[in-house]
């Protein structure tokens, strides 16, 4: 499906032009308005639509096994949140990962451009399964916001990785870029530290 780039305009006629401001309240629009299939995910990656076809049975699989792992590790009172949209309003962004990690004693979402959006910045861990439809952006340009929005940890399970499948740890965000702070391949054990503190066990990850 192809992606419509988002022509930004003045937020109001004969408004200061602002970029950062104007593109991001027209992206929001743009998003909140939006239809889609049932199944499908609508994103937008740097003002840019993104729409992501229904995943697959093996990719819905991973993500369950994640979820279950990281609900039975996080702090009490935090929540592990499925297709959970965060808002990045520096890179004209709205992405939907796959799971969201945050304290639940966050508020909830609300009007800081649409209701439903939760800014990427309370995020602690964001998690994302490659398909082959959005890989290059999760391997990308969403790990560039999440890192700018200083998101502490980001999670890439790359199904689809040039040479196999992977499982990559990125942290300690600084300067709109991550380090990478583990790796491995499905069926070794990937460490995640504190607050999770515990060792991912990859072996059940499907690779069909």
């Amino acid at each position: 499906m192809g992606e419509p780039a988002v022509v930004c305009q003045p937020c109001t006629p004969g408004d200061p032009y602002d970029p950062i401001v104007c593109e991001w309240d027209y992206a929001v629009r743009l998003w909140t308005a939006m239809e889609w299939p049932e199944g499908y995910r609508a994103e937008i990656v740097d003002g840019v639509v993104a729409v992501a076809p229904p995943a697959s049975d093996t990719h819905d699989l991973i993500v369950d096994e994640v979820r279950r792992s990281l609900c039975e590790a996080v702090p009490e009172g935090w929540a592990v949140r499925r297709r959970q949209a965060v808002s990045v309003p520096d890179r004209s962004g709205i992405y939907v990962p796959d799971l969201l990690v945050l304290p639940q004693s966050e508020p909830e979402p609300g009007p800081d451009g649409a209701g439903g959006l939760v800014p990427a910045e309370r995020a602690r861990l964001v998690v994302e399964v490659t398909s082959p439809s959005n890989a290059r952006h999760d391997r990308g340009a969403k790990a560039v916001g999440c890192a700018r929005a200083g998101v502490p940890l980001y999670l890439l399970v790359d199904a689809w990785a040039p040479g196999g499948p992977t499982v990559l740890l990125y942290g300690e965000p600084a300067e709109g870029a991550y380090r990478l702070l583990r790796g491995g391949r499905f069926g070794e054990a990937i460490p995640l530290p504190e607050p999770f503190g515990f060792n991912l066990d990859t072996s059940p990850f499907p690779t069909g």
